[in-house]
C-alpha cells in the first residue's frame, strides 16, 4: 500500500531559470564605385524589410502571451526586483500598467485569455499550497468562503514526514480519492502540482499563493526554530533529532554567512529539502526534474504550468490585488472573498513567528545568486497578476 493510502481526504479544513581574419585586397576604382552601390542597395532594402518585421513582431506582442522570460515577454534581465519599489518599476502593478500601456498591450489585454477557470472540467479546486507563503491564511479564508458560498472544504491530515515528490503510485491514488470528494469542493494540501487528466480524470481549478523566496526562506527558517513549532513537530514524530541551544539562538545571517550545513547550504548540489527553499518544486510537478533547486529548466516548466493550467497565483503581498483577481476569475468559489476577509472578527494570520528580516550586504548577495531563477519565477507570476487585475480594472487607472 502507498504512503498516501495512509492519508484522509475526507478530513474537514480546520485552523489548521577571430573566427574570421580580413586582408585588404586592392580593388578597381569601378568595382568599389559598384560595390558601394550594391551596399547602398541592400542596406535600404534590409531597413524596409526590418522594418517591415518590427511591425509584424509589434502585432504578434500583444496576441500573444509570452512566457519564456516573463509574464510581459521581457528579458530576465528586466525583471531582476533589484529596484523593485518603485512607482513605475516593471514588477509593480503600476509600472506593468504603465509598460503594457506604452507598448501598445493594455488595448489587447482580455481577462478571458487569462482566465484558466473555463478549462476546468470539474467543479472543484485544488490548492497546493507552498510552505510560508501565509497557506494558513488561505486556508481559512476558503473555509469561511465554503460555508457562504455553498461549497465543501477539505484538507489532508498532517503526516509525521512526507517525501519531496510523490511516486507514479502516489499520485494517482492522490487524484482517485480526491475524485470520490465529489464537485463543488475545495481541497488543500501540501502537494507537488498534479496533472490529473494523465490519470484519467477532470482537471480541476488550480490556485496557489506565493512569496519573495528569499523572505520565504527566512520566515522558514525562524519558523522550525520557534519553541512551539518545534515542539509541535517533536510531537509528529518522536524520532526528530533534539537541536542544541545553537541552532535555535544562530541568527539567519550568521548561519548563511557561515554556510553552515545542512540548513544554510543553498547551493544547487545540496539535497537538503527541510529548509524548504524549493519554490519552484510545487509549481513543477513531481518529475525528477522538478527537485533541482534553481534550475533553468525546473523554472520554466513551473513557469509553463502557471501560464496553462493554473487559474490564479496570488500573494498576500498584494492582499487587494489577489482578492480581486480571486474575486473575478473564480467567483463560484471567491465571491465576496474581499468582504469576508476584512469584515470576519476572526483573524486570517495565524502561525505568525516574529523574525529580523534584515539582510547583511554579503548575505544577500549570496542569496540573489543562489535563488536568480526562483527569484525569476516569482516575478514572472507577480506580473501575470498583475496582467489579470488590470485586464478586468483597466478602466479605472
Amino acid at each position: 500500500m502507498s504512503l498516501n493510502a495512509e492519508r484522509s481526504y475526507k478530513m474537514k479544513l480546520r485552523d489548521v531559470e577571430n573566427a574570421f581574419k580580413y586582408r585588404r585586397i586592392p580593388y578597381p576604382k569601378r568595382s568599389v564605385e559598384l560595390i558601394a552601390l550594391l551596399a547602398i542597395s541592400c542596406t535600404f532594402f534590409l531597413f524596409m524589410h526590418t522594418n517591415k518585421l518590427n511591425s509584424r513582431l509589434k502585432e504578434m506582442e500583444v496576441k500573444l502571451q509570452p512566457s519564456e522570460f516573463s509574464a510581459l515577454g521581457l528579458t530576465g534581465n528586466h525583471i531582476s526586483g533589484h529596484d523593485a519599489g518603485k512607482h513605475d518599476d516593471i514588477n509593480t502593478l503600476h509600472g506593468t500598467y504603465n509598460y503594457l500601456k506604452s507598448t501598445g498591450q493594455l488595448e489587447y489585454l482580455d481577462a478571458a485569455q487569462l482566465n484558466n477557470t473555463p478549462k476546468a472540467e470539474r467543479d472543484f479546486v485544488f490548492y497546493n499550497r507552498l510552505e510560508k507563503t501565509g497557506s494558513q491564511s488561505m486556508t481559512r479564508l476558503i473555509k469561511h468562503l465554503g460555508d457562504r458560498n455553498g461549497f465543501d472544504t477539505y484538507r489532508n491530515i498532517v503526516r509525521a514526514t512526507k517525501p519531496i515528490t510523490d511516486s507514479e503510485e502516489d499520485e494517482k491514488d492522490l487524484v482517485e480519492q480526491l475524485f470520490g470528494l465529489g464537485d463543488h469542493a475545495a481541497y488543500v494540501e501540501h502537494a507537488n502540482w498534479v496533472n490529473f487528466t494523465k490519470h484519467g480524470h477532470l482537471r480541476p481549478i488550480y490556485i496557489n499563493m506565493i512569496r519573495d523566496p528569499i523572505q520565504k526562506v527566512i520566515s522558514a527558517y525562524y519558523y522550525q526554530r520557534h519553541p512551539l513549532i518545534f515542539a509541535q513537530s517533536l510531537m509528529r514524530n518522536p524520532n526528530k533529532r533534539i537541536q542544541s541551544k545553537q541552532y535555535f539562538d544562530t541568527a539567519f545571517n550568521d548561519c548563511v554567512r557561515n554556510r553552515v550545513p545542512p540548513y544554510c547550504v543553498f547551493d544547487a548540489h545540496n539535497p537538503f529539502n527541510g529548509d524548504w527553499r524549493r519554490f519552484s518544486l510545487h509549481l513543477c510537478g513531481n518529475a525528477e526534474i522538478c527537485t533541482h533547486f534553481n534550475s533553468e529548466t525546473t523554472t520554466q516548466i513551473a513557469k509553463r504550468n502557471v501560464e496553462r493550467e493554473y487559474a490564479v497565483v496570488g500573494s498576500w503581498e498584494d492582499t487587494n490585488v489577489t482578492l480581486a483577481v480571486l474575486e473575478a476569475y473564480i467567483p463560484r468559489f471567491f465571491a465576496n472573498a474581499k468582504k469576508v476577509y476584512y469584515n470576519t472578527t476572526e483573524k486570517f494570520t495565524v502561525n505568525t513567528v516574529s523574525h529580523d528580516t534584515h539582510l547583511d550586504k554579503d548575505v544577500e548577495e549570496y542569496l540573489r545568486s543562489s535563488f536568480s531563477f526562483e527569484i525569476e519565477l516569482y516575478l514572472f507570476i507577480k506580473q501575470r497578476l498583475y496582467k489579470q487585475y488590470i485586464a478586468v480594472h483597466k478602466n479605472e487607472f
